[in-house]
């Protein structure tokens, strides 16, 4: 059975969630993330931290996990009991929900940790404390991500973190209609969202990719997936440490090394 946490670590968030929201997300981690799916022999453990007032994203994130490791178990972790209980009914297959914070009360350790909208509510100052107990609970393999989005999940970002520490920062938009990548400012995680001034690295990367977006124009006329595509190519040319391919460009997202964006 979980292990009950008698004081959860944490505020209760606003909770709010909707169908889908976290798709962009889960589609990552299953196709760049699946190996550490994979590698254990025992089921490994994933958690949805913070799910909010509804569990629809645990449920989705079984499902997507699961067609990787069919035996992956998730826990929605939530601090206020009401939305604990009301989650109940949709409890098992592999999906359970307790009460808890940044502690993570589940027995033994866990594989992948999902923190989204989370410590967008807190303070600058509490995430790097907020990240090392999250560390504390991973497997050699596992993986925390820590990210922010819309209403909709159309625009969203989040840090990649093991057990070292900061990995990469992940950006995810939808193409259609997008004006600029820059919109990403507004979603940025809680680490970076007070850092984008001028003397700042995540300013000057989305300086770069606003301007990358503006010279890929002309291939407009082929979609907004190609020019997409041309602008990363573009920032990797100009040296920036781009850590994933064409293929995922095309789906409007980029994942750039930690040390490029990270603060001063």
């Amino acid at each position: 059975m979980p292990v009950r946490a008698d004081r959860p670590v944490g505020t209760i968030t606003r909770g709010t969630t909707a169908p889908n929201r976290l798709r962009r997300c889960d589609r990552w981690l299953v196709a760049t993330q699946g190996w550490r799916l994979r590698r254990p022999v025992e089921p490994p453990t994933v958690v949805d931290l913070g799910y909010g007032a509804a569990p629809v994203t645990a449920v989705e994130l079984r499902d997507r996990i699961r067609t990787v490791r069919p035996d992956a178990r998730v826990v929605g972790i939530e601090i206020d009991p009401a939305r604990v209980a009301a989650a109940q009914e949709v409890a098992g297959d592999g999906l359970s929900f307790v009460r808890g914070g940044f502690e993570v009360p589940v027995p033994g350790r866990v594989t992948v940790v999902r923190a989204f909208n989370v410590l967008r509510q807190y303070d600058e100052a509490q995430v790097s404390g907020a990240w090392r107990r999250l560390q504390d609970r991973l497997t050699t393999d596992g993986l925390i991500i820590d990210g922010t989005c819309n209403e909709i999940g159309r625009v969203m970002t989040w840090v990649a973190l093991d057990a070292a520490g900061p990995v990469s920062l992940s950006l995810s938009l939808r193409l259609r209609d997008l004006a600029t990548p820059a919109v990403v400012a507004e979603r940025l995680p809680k680490a970076l969202i007070h850092r984008n001034v001028p003397s700042e690295r995540i300013h000057a990367f989305l300086q770069a990719l606003d301007h990358a977006w503006a010279k890929a124009g002309p291939h407009a006329s082929y979609g907004a997936r190609q020019r997409f595509v041309t602008a990363a190519a573009t920032l990797r040319g100009d040296g920036w440490p781009l850590l994933d391919r064409p293929a995922r460009w095309r789906l409007g997202e980029l994942t750039v090394a930690w040390d490029a964006v990270a603060p001063r």
